[in-house]
C-alpha cells in the first residue's frame, strides 16, 4: 500500500519562482507524443483527431497548433450584390486589410452622397418656404399657401425614396476581416448550430415596399469561413448531426463552401452565395464513444490527410513530471490573475493530490482541468482569509469546499442510510455484505449494502438480481455461480433459487466491482454463515475465483472511513494505487486479497472446518494451474 510517499522532485519555495511559457503549446502538460504530432500537423497543415477524457488538454493542443502554423497570406472576404440575380450574391477574396479598405471607401462615398442630398433637399425646402411666404404676404391668396404645402409634400416623398444611397452606391459587406500581422485564426466551433458552423442568411421580415434589405447584406459567415487559413476546433464532434458532418466533410474537400439560409421558413433559404473560401485545418476532439458516432467518411478524411491521437490520462511519477505539475500550478495562477502564489507546502499537497487522482501506482493524473479547479478553490480560500500566499491548510480546506456534486450526494447518502440502519457497521449478519462503489467517475465513493437469499427451488434459470443493474453488472452476477461451483462442486441453481438485492440503489448500478461482495453474500446465505458488518469490500471476480483490479479504490476507501467501517478488502493488484491522507492513517485496516478464499477468510465468521475447506480448495486451484502451466 502506498501512503503519502516522499515527493521526488526538489520543490520551489513558491510558484512565483516558476517561469510560465508564453506559447500555449509549451504549456501543455504530459502530452509529449501529442505535442510532437501537433507540431508536424501544423507544419504540413494536416487535420488531427484527438480522443481522450475531458480536461486532459485537447483544446490547448488545438490552440497551440494555430500558433505553430505557417503564416500564409490571410484573406478578407467581401460579399457584393449580384446585379443579375439578387439571390446569388457575389463573393470576392482580397489580401488582409484590402477588403476592409474597399468597404470603408464605399461607405465614405455613400456618406458623401447622403450629405450632398441632404444639403440639396434642405435648400429646396428653404426656397419653397421663402417663396410661399413672400407671395402669401404680397398677394394674400390661400392658393399660394396651398401650392407651397403641396410642393413640400412632393419634396418629402422624393426625399423618402432617395434618402438612401443604396440605389447609387452598393456598399459591399465584409464578412471575414484580418489585419496583416494577425496569426492564423483559431476558431472554436464546439456546440455551434448549423448556421454558426456553416454560415447563414438572415431572415428579412420586410420583403417589399422599399423596406427590404438586399440579400447580400444579410449574409453571415460561419466558423468554417472565419477559420480560413487557420484552425477550426470542434470538441465532442459526434454531437454534430449527420447532415452537418457531411457538409463539414464537403467543405474540407473543396476548401470553399457557399452560404445559404439554414431555416426553410426563412426568406434567407432562397439565397445562396457563390462559394466562400474555407481552407482550414480541422482539429476534432472527443472520447472513445465518439468514434462510433462519427461519419466514417469524415473520419477517413482525417485519417487519410492527418493524424489520430489518443490523449494520455496520466503520466509517470518522475522528478521531471512532478516539476511539470508545479509549472501547471503556476500557469493556473497566471491565467486566473486573482489568486496568490502557492508556498512549498501547498505545492506538495497538490502534487500528492495529482498522485491520488491518477488511480495508478507510480503515476500523476493528467485530468488537469479538475486539478486546476482545486488550485483556484485554494486560492479563493486564501483570498477570503486575507492571506498573501496559499498554504497547505488552504488546499486541505478547499478540497472539502470544492467537492463534486457526486461527492456531496455520496456523503448525504451514507449519512441518511446510517441514520435508518440501511448501512450497518457493527455486528454480523447472514447474507449481508457492505460493498463499495463510486458514483460520477472515480472521485466519489459510497457504501453499497448487498443482501442475498438462497431458497429451495431450482426453478430459476439464473441468479435473480435487483437494484437497477446495468449490463456489465448483470453479467458479473451470473459469473458468481461459476465461482460457487468451483468451491463446492455443485450448481446451486439446480436445487435452489438465488436472489441478490442491491439495497435502495435508485440511481442504478453498473460495472463489475461488486462481484466479490455478491459472491460473499451468496456463499454466506447458502452456508448460513454470518458476515462481519465492519468489513467493506470491492473487487471484480473472475469465473475461476481470482480477485481482479478495479477503479476508484481511493474514493471507496474514503467512503468506508466516512461510514465508520474498520476493515476494507481491496484487490491485491490495486494495493500500490492507494493513496491515504495522513489524517486518515490508522482509521481503517486495508487488506489485499487475491482470491475469493482470501475474501471469505477476512469477512466471514465461521468455524475451523469451513476455513479448512477453503484452504483445500485453494491448494487444488494452485495444483491445477501448475499442471496446465
Amino acid at each position: 500500500m502506498a501512503s503519502e510517499k516522499k515527493i521526488l522532485a526538489s520543490l520551489p519555495k513558491s510558484t512565483g519562482e516558476i517561469k510560465v511559457p508564453k506559447r500555449i503549446i509549451d504549456q501543455v502538460i504530459g502530452q509529449d507524443a501529442g505535442v510532437e504530432i501537433i507540431r508536424k500537423a501544423a507544419a504540413q497543415r494536416r487535420h488531427v483527431l484527438l480522443i481522450g477524457e475531458p480536461g486532459t488538454g485537447k483544446s490547448m493542443l488545438g490552440q497551440g497548433m494555430s500558433q505553430l502554423m505557417p503564416r500564409k497570406e490571410l484573406e478578407d472576404v467581401v460579399v457584393f450584390q449580384n446585379a443579375d440575380d439578387e439571390n446569388t450574391p457575389e463573393v470576392r477574396s482580397f489580401a488582409a486589410t484590402v477588403g476592409k479598405r474597399l468597404v470603408d471607401a464605399a461607405r465614405r462615398e455613400q456618406h458623401s452622397l447622403d450629405r450632398l442630398k441632404s444639403i440639396l433637399f434642405l435648400f429646396l425646402f428653404v426656397s419653397v418656404a421663402f417663396i410661399t411666404a413672400y407671395y402669401f404676404i404680397v398677394q394674400g391668396s390661400p392658393l399660394v399657401l396651398f401650392g407651397g404645402i403641396t410642393a413640400s409634400v412632393f419634396l418629402l416623398i422624393g426625399m423618402r425614396y432617395t434618402q438612401s444611397s443604396k440605389n447609387i452606391v452598393k456598399v459591399p459587406k465584409l464578412i471575414v476581416s484580418h489585419k496583416r500581422r494577425d496569426c492564423p485564426p483559431f476558431i472554436d466551433a464546439t456546440g455551434a448550430h448549423s448556421g454558426g458552423l456553416l454560415g447563414d442568411v438572415r431572415h428579412d421580415p420586410f420583403q417589399s415596399g422599399g423596406l427590404e434589405t438586399p440579400a447580400y447584406e444579410r449574409v453571415e459567415a460561419g466558423a468554417i469561413h472565419k477559420a480560413n487559413k487557420g484552425v477550426l476546433f470542434i470538441d465532442e464532434i459526434a454531437t454534430l448531426s449527420k447532415k452537418m458532418q457531411i457538409e463539414l466533410l464537403t467543405a474540407m474537400q473543396e476548401r470553399k463552401y457557399p452560404i445559404t439560409g439554414r431555416s426553410e421558413r426563412s426568406s434567407g433559404s432562397m439565397v445562396k452565395t457563390e462559394p466562400v473560401p474555407c481552407d482550414f485545418v480541422l482539429v476534432a476532439a472527443g472520447n472513445l464513444p465518439t468514434l462510433a458516432k462519427m461519419n466514417p467518411a469524415l473520419r477517413s478524411r482525417i485519417r487519410g490527410y492527418g493524424y489520430e491521437v489518443f490523449v494520455n490520462e496520466s503520466m509517470p511519477d518522475t522528478k521531471e513530471n512532478e516539476k511539470r505539475i508545479v509549472r501547471f500550478i503556476a500557469q493556473e495562477i497566471a491565467k486566473d490573475g486573482k489568486i496568490p502564489h502557492f508556498d512549498k507546502g501547498a505545492i506538495e499537497t497538490i502534487v500528492l493530490e495529482a498522485r491520488r487522482r491518477s488511480e495508478r501506482k507510480g503515476h500523476l493524473t493528467l485530468k488537469l482541468r479538475e486539478l486546476g479547479g482545486l488550485v483556484r478553490a485554494a486560492g479563493d480560500v486564501a483570498v477570503q482569509k486575507g492571506d498573501s500566499v496559499v498554504t497547505r491548510k488552504h488546499v486541505v480546506l478547499a478540497k472539502y469546499i470544492a467537492r463534486t456534486l457526486e461527492q456531496q450526494v455520496a456523503d448525504k447518502f451514507i449519512e441518511k442510510k446510517k441514520e435508518y440502519s440501511v448501512i450497518q457497521t457493527e455486528g454480523a449478519v447472514i447474507g449481508r455484505v457492505n460493498g463499495l462503489a463510486v458514483i460520477g467517475g472515480s472521485e466519489s465513493g459510497i457504501v453499497l449494502p448487498i443482501e442475498a437469499e438462497v431458497t429451495p427451488g431450482g426453478e430459476k434459470a439464473e441468479i435473480i438480481a435487483t437494484g437497477g443493474l446495468g449490463n456489465i453488472a448483470k453479467e458479473a452476477i451470473q459469473n458468481v455461480n461459476a465461482v460457487i461451483m468451483n468451491l463446492y462442486g455443485k450448481d446451486l441453481k439446480e436445487s435452489s433459487d438465488i436472489y441478490v438485492q442491491f439495497l435502495q440503489t435508485y440511481e442504478g448500478v453498473e460495472g463489475d466491482s461488486a462481484s466479490v461482495a455478491v459472491a460473499t453474500a451468496v456463499i454466506s446465505a447458502y452456508k448460513k454463515l454470518p458476515v462481519n458488518q465492519s468489513v467493506g469490500m470491492t473487487g471484480s471476480l473472475s469465473v475461476r475465483g481470482d480477485v481482479l483490479p478495479v477503479g476508484g479504490v481511493n474514493a471507496k476507501i474514503e467512503a468506508a472511513i466516512g461510514a465508520g467501517l474498520k476493515k476494507v478488502l481491496v484487490p491485491a493488484a490495486n494495493i500500490n494505487d492507494i493513496m491515504i491522507h495522513k489524517h486518515n492513517m490508522g482509521k481503517v485496516e486495508i487488506v489485499p486479497v487475491a482470491r475469493i478464499e482470501d475474501v471469505l477468510r477476512e469477512s466471514v465468521l465461521a468455524k475451523k472446518p469451513f476455513f479448512s475447506h477453503l484452504k483445500k480448495m485453494a491448494a487444488k486451484v494452485i495444483k491445477r494451474r501448475a499442471a496446465t502451466a
